[in-house]
Protein backbone atom coordinates (compact mmCIF):
# COMPACT_ATOMS: atom_id res chain seq x y z
CA UNK A 1 0.00 0.00 0.00
CA UNK A 2 1.27 3.54 -0.48
CA UNK A 3 2.61 5.49 2.45
CA UNK A 4 2.04 8.80 3.43
CA UNK A 5 4.19 11.88 2.44
CA UNK A 6 4.89 12.13 6.39
CA UNK A 7 7.13 9.36 6.14
CA UNK A 8 9.31 10.52 2.94
CA UNK A 9 8.93 10.15 -0.57
CA UNK A 10 9.08 6.27 -0.93
CA UNK A 11 5.82 5.71 -2.64
CA UNK A 12 6.06 1.69 -3.39
CA UNK A 13 7.95 -1.09 -1.50
CA UNK A 14 11.32 -2.29 -3.86
CA UNK A 15 14.24 -0.36 -3.02
CA UNK A 16 15.68 1.65 -6.19
CA UNK A 17 18.29 -0.31 -8.08
CA UNK A 18 21.65 1.07 -9.61
CA UNK A 19 19.66 1.09 -12.88
CA UNK A 20 16.11 0.90 -13.99
CA UNK A 21 16.74 -2.57 -15.81
CA UNK A 22 19.65 -4.38 -15.47
CA UNK A 23 19.89 -6.39 -18.84
CA UNK A 24 21.58 -9.76 -18.43
CA UNK A 25 25.46 -9.53 -18.94
CA UNK A 26 27.54 -11.40 -21.63
CA UNK A 27 23.81 -12.34 -23.42
CA UNK A 28 22.67 -11.27 -26.62
CA UNK A 29 19.43 -9.49 -26.60
CA UNK A 30 16.90 -10.95 -28.50
CA UNK A 31 15.51 -8.37 -31.92
CA UNK A 32 12.43 -10.46 -32.24
CA UNK A 33 10.85 -10.56 -35.40
CA UNK A 34 7.72 -8.66 -36.06
CA UNK A 35 8.28 -7.29 -32.32
CA UNK A 36 6.29 -4.40 -32.79
CA UNK A 37 3.10 -6.21 -34.13
CA UNK A 38 3.39 -8.80 -31.40
CA UNK A 39 3.31 -5.52 -28.77
CA UNK A 40 0.48 -3.73 -30.79
CA UNK A 41 -1.90 -6.42 -31.54
CA UNK A 42 -1.29 -9.51 -29.09
CA UNK A 43 1.18 -8.57 -25.94
CA UNK A 44 -2.18 -7.27 -23.77
CA UNK A 45 -3.72 -10.79 -24.65
CA UNK A 46 -1.00 -12.66 -23.66
CA UNK A 47 -0.30 -11.00 -20.74
CA UNK A 48 -3.80 -10.74 -19.66
CA UNK A 49 -4.08 -14.80 -19.92
CA UNK A 50 -0.76 -15.25 -18.35
CA UNK A 51 -2.34 -13.08 -15.34
CA UNK A 52 -5.56 -15.23 -15.24
CA UNK A 53 -3.54 -18.06 -15.09
CA UNK A 54 -1.52 -17.50 -12.57
CA UNK A 55 -4.64 -16.07 -10.35
CA UNK A 56 -5.74 -19.50 -10.66
CA UNK A 57 -2.95 -21.24 -9.29
CA UNK A 58 -1.56 -22.31 -12.57
CA UNK A 59 2.53 -22.28 -12.03
CA UNK A 60 4.65 -20.22 -14.47
CA UNK A 61 5.87 -23.09 -16.98
CA UNK A 62 2.60 -24.67 -17.18
CA UNK A 63 0.58 -21.49 -17.85
CA UNK A 64 3.14 -20.94 -20.80
CA UNK A 65 2.95 -23.98 -21.98
CA UNK A 66 -0.75 -23.15 -22.34
CA UNK A 67 -0.37 -19.95 -23.52
CA UNK A 68 2.23 -21.73 -26.11
CA UNK A 69 -0.73 -24.18 -27.39
CA UNK A 70 -3.13 -20.89 -27.49
CA UNK A 71 -0.66 -18.65 -29.55
CA UNK A 72 -1.28 -18.59 -33.12
CA UNK A 73 2.11 -16.12 -33.77
CA UNK A 74 4.67 -18.15 -34.47
CA UNK A 75 7.36 -15.14 -33.09
CA UNK A 76 5.36 -15.24 -29.97
CA UNK A 77 5.82 -19.13 -29.76
CA UNK A 78 9.00 -18.93 -30.47
CA UNK A 79 9.93 -16.44 -27.78
CA UNK A 80 7.53 -18.38 -25.22
CA UNK A 81 9.03 -21.41 -25.69
CA UNK A 82 12.43 -19.76 -25.39
CA UNK A 83 11.27 -18.03 -21.89
CA UNK A 84 10.05 -20.67 -20.41
CA UNK A 85 13.48 -22.64 -21.18
CA UNK A 86 15.25 -19.89 -19.20
CA UNK A 87 13.04 -20.38 -16.31
CA UNK A 88 13.78 -23.87 -16.37
CA UNK A 89 17.45 -22.97 -15.95
CA UNK A 90 16.82 -21.26 -12.80
CA UNK A 91 16.23 -17.86 -14.23
CA UNK A 92 13.07 -15.92 -12.49
CA UNK A 93 10.16 -14.88 -15.20
CA UNK A 94 11.70 -10.89 -14.88
CA UNK A 95 15.00 -12.00 -16.18
CA UNK A 96 13.90 -14.19 -18.72
CA UNK A 97 11.72 -11.43 -20.37
CA UNK A 98 14.61 -8.90 -20.17
CA UNK A 99 16.09 -10.37 -23.13
CA UNK A 100 13.54 -9.31 -25.70
CA UNK A 101 13.50 -5.38 -24.72
CA UNK A 102 11.43 -5.02 -28.33
CA UNK A 103 8.41 -6.37 -26.45
CA UNK A 104 8.98 -6.00 -22.80
CA UNK A 105 9.92 -2.57 -22.33
CA UNK A 106 11.49 -0.93 -18.58
CA UNK A 107 8.17 -0.82 -17.28
CA UNK A 108 7.08 -4.35 -17.96
CA UNK A 109 10.35 -6.24 -16.32
CA UNK A 110 10.44 -3.65 -13.50
CA UNK A 111 6.71 -4.04 -12.20
CA UNK A 112 7.16 -7.80 -13.16
CA UNK A 113 10.56 -8.03 -11.19
CA UNK A 114 8.24 -6.03 -8.46
CA UNK A 115 5.42 -8.53 -8.56
CA UNK A 116 7.99 -11.09 -8.08
CA UNK A 117 9.77 -9.39 -4.63
CA UNK A 118 6.27 -8.62 -3.17
CA UNK A 119 4.62 -12.20 -4.47
CA UNK A 120 2.23 -10.35 -6.45
CA UNK A 121 2.53 -11.85 -9.67
CA UNK A 122 -0.55 -12.30 -10.52
CA UNK A 123 -2.08 -9.25 -9.66
CA UNK A 124 1.05 -6.92 -11.06
CA UNK A 125 0.54 -8.87 -14.42
CA UNK A 126 -3.02 -8.24 -14.35
CA UNK A 127 -2.50 -4.46 -13.66
CA UNK A 128 -0.19 -4.46 -16.55
CA UNK A 129 -2.55 -5.83 -18.90
CA UNK A 130 -5.13 -3.08 -18.26
CA UNK A 131 -2.39 -0.42 -18.53
CA UNK A 132 -1.85 -2.52 -21.67
CA UNK A 133 -5.15 -2.53 -23.06
CA UNK A 134 -6.19 0.83 -21.95
CA UNK A 135 -3.21 2.83 -23.55
CA UNK A 136 -4.33 0.61 -27.01
CA UNK A 137 -8.08 1.94 -27.00
CA UNK A 138 -6.70 5.32 -26.89
CA UNK A 139 -4.57 5.20 -29.69
CA UNK A 140 -7.19 3.29 -31.72
CA UNK A 141 -9.17 6.57 -30.55
CA UNK A 142 -6.88 9.25 -31.72
CA UNK A 143 -6.05 6.99 -34.99
CA UNK A 144 -9.97 6.68 -35.54
CA UNK A 145 -10.05 9.99 -34.85
CA UNK A 146 -7.46 11.62 -37.41
CA UNK A 147 -7.91 8.55 -40.24
CA UNK A 148 -10.70 10.98 -42.12
CA UNK A 149 -9.26 14.31 -41.97
CA UNK A 150 -6.38 12.44 -43.45
CA UNK A 151 -7.84 10.65 -45.65
CA UNK A 152 -9.52 13.71 -47.46
CA UNK A 153 -6.05 15.35 -47.35
CA UNK A 154 -4.55 12.51 -49.44
CA UNK A 155 -7.77 12.54 -51.68
CA UNK A 156 -6.86 16.35 -52.35
CA UNK A 157 -3.41 15.49 -52.62
CA UNK A 158 -3.88 12.78 -55.57
CA UNK A 159 -6.43 14.50 -57.53
CA UNK A 160 -4.58 18.03 -57.28
CA UNK A 161 -1.41 15.98 -58.65
CA UNK A 162 -3.88 13.65 -61.45
CA UNK A 163 -4.96 16.85 -62.86
CA UNK A 164 -1.83 18.80 -62.80
CA UNK A 165 0.04 16.11 -64.09
CA UNK A 166 -2.22 14.36 -67.31
CA UNK A 167 -5.50 16.97 -67.61
CA UNK A 168 -3.90 20.13 -67.36
CA UNK A 169 -1.08 19.40 -70.55
CA UNK A 170 -3.50 18.29 -72.76
CA UNK A 171 -5.88 21.63 -72.06
CA UNK A 172 -2.77 23.45 -72.58
CA UNK A 173 -1.72 21.87 -76.08
CA UNK A 174 -5.26 22.71 -77.39
CA UNK A 175 -5.35 26.06 -75.91
CA UNK A 176 -1.88 26.90 -77.68
CA UNK A 177 -3.08 25.14 -81.07
CA UNK A 178 -5.58 27.92 -81.16
CA UNK A 179 -2.53 30.87 -80.50
CA UNK A 180 -5.27 32.82 -78.02
CA UNK A 181 -3.37 33.84 -75.24
CA UNK A 182 -4.63 32.35 -72.03
CA UNK A 183 -5.48 33.84 -68.80
CA UNK A 184 -3.18 34.96 -66.14
CA UNK A 185 -4.80 32.15 -63.76
CA UNK A 186 -5.06 29.60 -66.33
CA UNK A 187 -1.25 30.36 -68.17
CA UNK A 188 0.01 30.48 -64.26
CA UNK A 189 -1.51 26.85 -63.54
CA UNK A 190 0.22 25.78 -66.98
CA UNK A 191 3.57 26.91 -65.13
CA UNK A 192 2.96 24.95 -62.32
CA UNK A 193 2.06 22.21 -64.49
CA UNK A 194 5.47 22.04 -66.38
CA UNK A 195 7.48 22.99 -63.12
CA UNK A 196 5.75 20.24 -61.46
CA UNK A 197 6.53 17.59 -64.10
CA UNK A 198 10.23 19.01 -64.51
CA UNK A 199 11.17 19.20 -61.30
CA UNK A 200 8.84 16.23 -59.29
CA UNK A 201 11.89 13.85 -59.08
CA UNK A 202 14.43 16.30 -57.78
CA UNK A 203 11.74 17.61 -55.38
CA UNK A 204 10.97 14.09 -54.42
CA UNK A 205 14.32 12.98 -53.42
CA UNK A 206 15.29 16.18 -51.68
CA UNK A 207 12.00 15.30 -49.54
CA UNK A 208 12.87 12.14 -49.10
CA UNK A 209 16.37 13.68 -47.73
CA UNK A 210 14.76 15.99 -45.73
CA UNK A 211 12.37 13.53 -43.98
CA UNK A 212 15.16 11.11 -43.22
CA UNK A 213 17.46 13.50 -41.83
CA UNK A 214 14.95 14.99 -39.78
CA UNK A 215 13.85 11.25 -38.35
CA UNK A 216 17.93 11.04 -37.84
CA UNK A 217 17.78 14.37 -35.62
CA UNK A 218 14.50 13.23 -33.88
CA UNK A 219 16.18 10.36 -32.53
CA UNK A 220 18.55 12.41 -30.83
CA UNK A 221 18.26 14.08 -26.89
CA UNK A 222 18.37 17.32 -28.15
CA UNK A 223 16.24 16.62 -31.40
CA UNK A 224 13.24 14.80 -30.10
CA UNK A 225 13.52 17.86 -26.80
CA UNK A 226 13.29 20.37 -29.26
CA UNK A 227 10.54 19.46 -31.50
CA UNK A 228 8.27 18.03 -28.48
CA UNK A 229 8.52 21.67 -26.94
CA UNK A 230 7.25 22.91 -30.44
CA UNK A 231 4.35 20.44 -30.71
CA UNK A 232 3.50 21.79 -26.79
CA UNK A 233 4.16 25.16 -27.69
CA UNK A 234 0.89 24.72 -30.72
CA UNK A 235 -2.29 26.35 -30.10
CA UNK A 236 -4.51 23.01 -29.99
CA UNK A 237 -2.48 19.86 -30.58
CA UNK A 238 0.03 21.24 -28.45
CA UNK A 239 -3.22 20.88 -25.66
CA UNK A 240 -3.84 17.52 -26.99
CA UNK A 241 -0.57 15.93 -27.09
CA UNK A 242 0.28 17.45 -23.21
CA UNK A 243 -3.49 15.93 -22.48
CA UNK A 244 -2.03 12.90 -23.55
CA UNK A 245 1.19 12.51 -21.89
CA UNK A 246 -0.07 13.87 -18.62
CA UNK A 247 -2.60 11.12 -18.64
CA UNK A 248 -0.22 8.53 -19.69
CA UNK A 249 2.07 9.81 -16.71
CA UNK A 250 -0.64 9.66 -14.32
CA UNK A 251 -1.94 5.93 -14.95
CA UNK A 252 1.72 4.66 -15.28
CA UNK A 253 2.67 6.54 -12.09
CA UNK A 254 -0.25 4.62 -10.24
CA UNK A 255 0.33 1.06 -12.08
CA UNK A 256 3.75 0.87 -10.63
CA UNK A 257 3.02 2.51 -7.08
CA UNK A 258 0.73 -0.22 -6.90
CA UNK A 259 2.70 -3.00 -7.82
CA UNK A 260 5.42 -1.69 -5.29
CA UNK A 261 8.08 -0.03 -7.50
CA UNK A 262 9.91 2.79 -5.69
CA UNK A 263 9.76 6.32 -6.45
CA UNK A 264 12.84 7.03 -7.65
CA UNK A 265 12.93 3.76 -10.26
CA UNK A 266 9.15 5.08 -11.06
CA UNK A 267 10.59 8.18 -12.38
CA UNK A 268 13.38 6.78 -13.87
CA UNK A 269 10.82 4.64 -16.34
CA UNK A 270 8.30 7.82 -16.18
CA UNK A 271 10.97 9.80 -17.80
CA UNK A 272 10.89 7.91 -20.71
CA UNK A 273 7.83 6.39 -20.78
CA UNK A 274 5.61 9.52 -21.43
CA UNK A 275 5.77 9.96 -24.98
CA UNK A 276 7.32 13.71 -24.56
CA UNK A 277 10.32 14.37 -24.02
CA UNK A 278 9.64 18.44 -22.54
CA UNK A 279 7.60 16.55 -19.81
CA UNK A 280 10.12 13.65 -19.31
CA UNK A 281 12.94 15.82 -18.71
CA UNK A 282 11.07 17.52 -15.91
CA UNK A 283 9.84 14.28 -14.18
CA UNK A 284 13.95 13.13 -14.89
CA UNK A 285 15.35 16.66 -13.09
CA UNK A 286 12.86 15.76 -9.87
CA UNK A 287 14.33 12.53 -9.20
CA UNK A 288 17.31 14.58 -7.12
CA UNK A 289 15.12 16.09 -4.76
CA UNK A 290 12.55 13.62 -4.36
CA UNK A 291 15.52 11.52 -3.21
CA UNK A 292 16.79 14.20 -0.72
CA UNK A 293 12.93 14.13 0.75
CA UNK A 294 11.26 16.69 -1.57
CA UNK A 295 7.26 15.65 -2.61
CA UNK A 296 7.16 14.86 -6.19
CA UNK A 297 4.52 17.49 -6.38
CA UNK A 298 6.73 20.58 -5.82
CA UNK A 299 9.44 19.25 -7.96
CA UNK A 300 7.50 19.32 -10.69
CA UNK A 301 5.27 22.62 -10.24
CA UNK A 302 8.30 24.30 -11.67
CA UNK A 303 7.87 22.94 -15.33
CA UNK A 304 5.06 25.00 -17.05
CA UNK A 305 3.52 22.02 -19.09
CA UNK A 306 2.64 19.82 -15.91
CA UNK A 307 -0.68 21.18 -15.03
CA UNK A 308 -1.92 23.23 -12.11
CA UNK A 309 -4.80 20.17 -11.74
CA UNK A 310 -1.96 17.45 -11.66
CA UNK A 311 0.24 19.37 -8.58
CA UNK A 312 -2.73 19.94 -7.10
CA UNK A 313 -4.51 16.64 -7.27
CA UNK A 314 -0.89 14.79 -6.43
CA UNK A 315 -0.23 17.27 -3.45
CA UNK A 316 -3.44 15.76 -1.80
CA UNK A 317 -2.38 12.59 -2.96
CA UNK A 318 0.67 12.58 -1.36
CA UNK A 319 -1.11 13.94 2.27
CA UNK A 320 -3.49 11.47 2.68
CA UNK A 321 -1.50 8.51 1.16
CA UNK A 322 -4.11 7.48 -1.78
CA UNK A 323 -1.47 8.35 -4.50
CA UNK A 324 -2.48 5.64 -7.26
CA UNK A 325 -5.94 6.12 -6.79
CA UNK A 326 -5.45 9.62 -6.99
CA UNK A 327 -3.54 9.05 -10.34
CA UNK A 328 -5.94 6.86 -11.44
CA UNK A 329 -8.56 9.64 -11.45
CA UNK A 330 -6.65 11.69 -13.07
CA UNK A 331 -5.83 9.48 -15.69
CA UNK A 332 -9.30 8.80 -16.28
CA UNK A 333 -9.84 12.22 -16.27
CA UNK A 334 -7.33 13.10 -18.89
CA UNK A 335 -8.44 10.69 -21.60
CA UNK A 336 -12.03 11.73 -20.76
CA UNK A 337 -10.78 15.31 -22.23
CA UNK A 338 -8.84 13.63 -25.02
CA UNK A 339 -11.71 12.32 -26.36
CA UNK A 340 -13.86 15.20 -25.99
CA UNK A 341 -11.23 17.69 -27.63
CA UNK A 342 -10.90 14.70 -31.03
CA UNK A 343 -14.49 14.40 -30.81
CA UNK A 344 -15.04 18.78 -31.30
CA UNK A 345 -11.53 18.99 -33.18
CA UNK A 346 -13.13 16.10 -35.79
CA UNK A 347 -16.85 17.73 -35.80
CA UNK A 348 -15.14 21.18 -36.92
CA UNK A 349 -12.76 19.69 -38.92
CA UNK A 350 -14.89 17.97 -41.62
CA UNK A 351 -16.68 20.70 -42.67
CA UNK A 352 -13.78 22.61 -43.61
CA UNK A 353 -11.95 20.06 -44.93
CA UNK A 354 -14.44 18.96 -47.71
CA UNK A 355 -14.59 23.02 -48.15
CA UNK A 356 -11.30 23.47 -48.68
CA UNK A 357 -11.67 20.03 -51.10
CA UNK A 358 -13.95 21.77 -53.23
CA UNK A 359 -12.52 25.08 -53.36
CA UNK A 360 -8.53 23.69 -53.90
CA UNK A 361 -9.94 21.63 -56.46
CA UNK A 362 -12.69 23.91 -57.84
CA UNK A 363 -10.43 26.17 -58.27
CA UNK A 364 -7.79 24.35 -60.92
CA UNK A 365 -11.11 23.34 -62.58
CA UNK A 366 -12.38 26.83 -63.09
CA UNK A 367 -8.91 27.93 -63.88
CA UNK A 368 -8.73 24.82 -67.03
CA UNK A 369 -11.72 26.27 -68.28
CA UNK A 370 -11.75 30.06 -68.47
CA UNK A 371 -10.32 29.86 -72.07
CA UNK A 372 -13.16 27.79 -73.36
CA UNK A 373 -15.03 31.08 -72.96
CA UNK A 374 -12.42 32.79 -75.32
CA UNK A 375 -12.69 29.47 -78.05
CA UNK A 376 -15.13 31.39 -80.18
CA UNK A 377 -13.17 34.57 -80.96
CA UNK A 378 -9.86 32.03 -80.41
CA UNK A 379 -11.25 30.24 -83.65
CA UNK A 380 -11.65 33.24 -85.77
CA UNK A 381 -16.11 33.18 -85.81
CA UNK A 382 -15.84 36.18 -83.65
Amino acid sequence: MPESSSSGPKYGMIPPPSRTVIRPAGKVLKRTPGAKRIRGKELATFTRQFAEMLAAGIPILASLDGLYDQTGNDNLRNMILEIKTSIEDGHPFSEAITAYPDVFDDLYVNMIRAGEMTGQLPETAMRIAEFLEKNAKIKRKVRSSMAYPLAIVMIALAITSLMITFIVPVFSEMFEGFGAKLPGPTQFLVNVSRGFRRWVPYAAVFVVAVVFAFKKWQRTRSGAYMIDRMMLSCPIAGTLIQKLALGRFARLFAQLTNSGVHILSSLEILAGATGNAVIGRAIRNAAGPVQGGAKLSECLRSCAYISPLMIHMMSAAEKTGKVSDMMLNVADFYDDEVQNMLNGLISLMEPMLIAFLGIFVGGIVICMFLPVFKLTEAAGVM
